[in-house]
């Protein structure tokens, strides 16, 4: 499965951009400030120019799994899937990359949000598009041990 972050609208303390599902739109997505770091940079390059908790992650190619976050596990919209959520495997210069609920800038952690972009710098509806976001493609390939990966470009 192949999913798309096409960052759209930077501003000076967030992203706007989409969430495609193979190719088709499936969702806005709010992240942190990008700041022009590359999957392809050597990893001292991206530690001069990220700020701890307020980058997007480099652009780029990984691959995405359903893992147990214990820091989300107990949230309503983590424990329906028993604490398994997509985390984005092997970022560089980044961990703990994962995709999930939040409505602003201060909810990512350098973590790519869903939602609907329906206020300015805000995500709504949130917990729903990750809910169908889980419902309808991860859990489902996850279950047919297909391999996910995620291209996120600018």
């Amino acid at each position: 499965m192949e999913l798309t972050i096409e960052r759209k609208y930077p501003k000076p303390t967030y992203t706007i951009g989409r969430l495609l599902v193979e190719g088709m739109y499936f969702s806005d997505v709010l992240e942190d400030k990008d700041r022009g770091l590359t999957s392809g940079m050597p990893t001292t390059e991206i530690y001069k120019r990220k700020t701890y908790g307020q980058t997007a992650i480099p652009t780029g190619r990984y691959e995405v799994r359903l893992s147990y976050s214990p820091k989300y596990a107990k949230r309503p919209w983590a424990a329906k899937y028993k604490g398994l959520i997509p985390e984005i495997l092997e970022v560089p210069g980044f961990s703990n990359v994962r995709l999930h609920v939040g409505c602003s800038s201060a909810d990512t952690s350098g973590c790519p949000l869903v939602g609907e972009n329906r206020v300015v710098g805000r995500l709504v509806n949130s917990a729903q598009a990750f809910f169908d976001l889980m419902d309808f493609y991860l859990v489902p390939a996850h279950q047919r041990k297909e391999k996910i990966f995620i291209t996120i470009t600018r």
